[in-house]
């Protein structure tokens, strides 16, 4: 929890990162700031951005104790409101699908976090705040619920197969994370969960026809991914370009991308995260090179792989600036210590 805040907060750095388009230009302001191990992120110029408030608000929710989706669900419409309003006050610019969702959510009443299938959303904003949803739920026994709360997570504001299968890939990957199994393996096991998703998408859903029709970009986008990176069959290594510079990035995360800001939509910011990790080999500042620091949407990216990171490798090799006095740091740690002892039953 603590560094998916410090991921955020570096890749947005008070919005002047999370708008540049040029990894290059990133890279020298931050050499001009003295690199990475010289930043102290922390107020007033370094706060987290609405991935953050929204995260820790899902996980504040999932905090209650309730395991069950309906139980879930109206403690976590009630909090994503109240956040997203916070950030609207404090002059933030959510994504429209974000805010639009929001606002037609109606905690309390029955089916109240039930919003219309929407075609246009399909950004990351489901994506960038379900990682803790995987710290819930890590076990290999509770797959289904793991899916089941991702999905309706999400589509509390994205009703999109490609803005909530993204809440789900978010999940997942953080599961996978704290299980400590292989990273090469974790893009053919969300191919291997979608079908899941989409039984229970068939099971509930109002709009299975509209969902089915939109399903197929995720998956197909996850395909191509992988098969690039010689992963589709979940045995590595992983097969990188050569050269794959700062602008070489760019590049190819715009080629990924569903409307050329890489990193902005559900299929694409977990993937881009997920490339980070492949890339960084336990090497912190190597993750924040290719997750938070890249033309596109980098704190959504960069809040993704940030906690995926600290679930593998906790706070090894990060510098202490970069988290000791981050925004929210005493919630996100009381979140994640009561997270912890709901999935595990360990004080």
């Amino acid at each position: 929890m603590l560094l998916s805040g410090t991921g955020d907060a570096l890749g947005y750095r008070n919005q002047l990162w999370e708008y540049c388009k040029s990894g290059p230009q990133i890279h020298k302001e931050l050499q001009e700031l003295g690199g990475l191990h010289n930043l102290a992120v922390c107020l007033p110029d370094w706060p987290v951005s609405d991935d953050t408030v929204l995260h820790l608000a899902t996980g504040e929710s999932l905090a209650t104790g309730e395991s069950s989706v309906r139980g879930a669900a109206g403690p976590t419409a009630t909090n994503q409101i109240t956040a997203l309003s916070l950030r609207l006050l404090q002059g933030s610019c959510p994504p429209p699908a974000l805010v639009l969702g929001t606002s037609q959510l109606r905690p309390g009443e029955p089916g109240g976090y039930k919003i219309p299938f929407n075609p246009s959303a399909t950004g990351c904003g489901a994506a960038m705040r379900s990682m803790c949803i995987g710290l819930r739920f890590p076990r290999p026994s509770e797959l289904p619920v793991l899916v089941a709360v991702s999905v309706e997570s999400g589509k509390m504001t994205h009703n999109h197969p490609t803005g909530y299968l993204g809440s789900l890939a978010s999940a997942l990957f953080t599961s996978l994370s704290v299980r400590r199994v292989p990273l090469e393996e974790w893009g053919s096991l969300l191919l291997e969960t979608l079908p899941l998703a989409l039984e229970y998408v068939r099971s509930t859903d109002t709009d299975v026809e509209r969902n089915v029709e939109a399903w197929d970009y995720f998956r197909q986008s996850w395909e191509r991914y992988l098969s690039e990176r010689g992963l589709l069959r979940g045995a590595g290594p992983a097969v990188f370009p050569s050269p794959y510079s700062a602008a070489d990035r760019d590049v190819e995360y715009g080629r990924w991308s569903l409307d050329g800001w890489a990193g902005r939509s559900g299929h694409d910011a977990p993937m881009i995260a997920y490339d980070a990790l492949l890339g960084a080999r336990g090497s912190w500042e190597e993750l924040c090179s290719r997750a938070m620091f890249h033309g596109g949407d980098s704190d959504s990216t960069g809040v993704i792989a940030g906690c995926c990171w600290g679930a593998l490798y906790g706070l090894a090799g990060v510098p202490t600036g970069n988290h000791s006095h981050l925004e929210y740091r005493g919630r996100l740690e009381a979140v994640a210590h009561s997270l912890h002892k709901l999935a595990w039953g360990e004080p």
